[in-house]
């Protein structure tokens, strides 16, 4: 799968409302180096812990919209948060799998592409981005070569859900 796809509209308003609640109410601890080369951490990290009701959540909500989902493993699952101005690294999540980012907003919020914070994906020589509209889904190959970018006046929350090869 080199492909990138996206489902908008993913859950309903008031999960849509909650979930981006839980974002704003979330321990963060500085977050992780995309690169593991040398680069500096950019951006805030919570995980998302397996036994959490919104793991089991987007889990569960996952598999009813991608049913063949449910032959591969969910290994992680966590938010990430840039302050406004962040500019974080490209970068790829494995050698294989898919990864799931969910762009959480309040219910009333609208994107403008002045603001930014699209996920923007290295392929082919060029760069594509996938706005951070609200309540959407995006699916894409882990090993394909992306990286956040922050919006420009407030902070950008994206769920990072990520799935593998189960070890047989």
């Amino acid at each position: 799968m080199t492909q990138i796809s996206v489902l908008d509209n993913f859950l309903n308003q008031e999960s849509q409302q909650s979930i981006i609640d839980y974002c704003k109410d979330c321990n963060y601890h500085w977050g992780e180096t995309d690169t593991g080369d040398g680069h500096p951490v950019t951006g805030m990290v919570s995980e998302i812990e397996e036994d959490s009701e919104v793991f089991e959540f987007f889990k569960k909500a996952i598999e009813q919209a991608i049913p063949n989902i449910k032959m591969m493993e969910l290994y992680r699952m966590y938010v990430n948060c840039f302050a406004p101005g962040e500019n974080p690294y490209f970068h790829t999540d494995g050698d294989d799998g898919i990864t799931f980012l969910y762009y959480p907003a309040d219910t009333d919020w609208k994107w403008d592409p002045n603001e930014g914070g699209e996920t923007q994906f290295y392929i082919d020589g060029a760069i594509q981005g996938v706005p951070p509209e609200p309540n959407r889904l995006v699916m894409f190959d882990a090993s394909l070569l992306h990286r956040a970018t922050s919006f420009r006046s407030e902070h950008r929350f994206t769920i990072a859900i990520k799935y593998e090869e189960p070890n047989i």
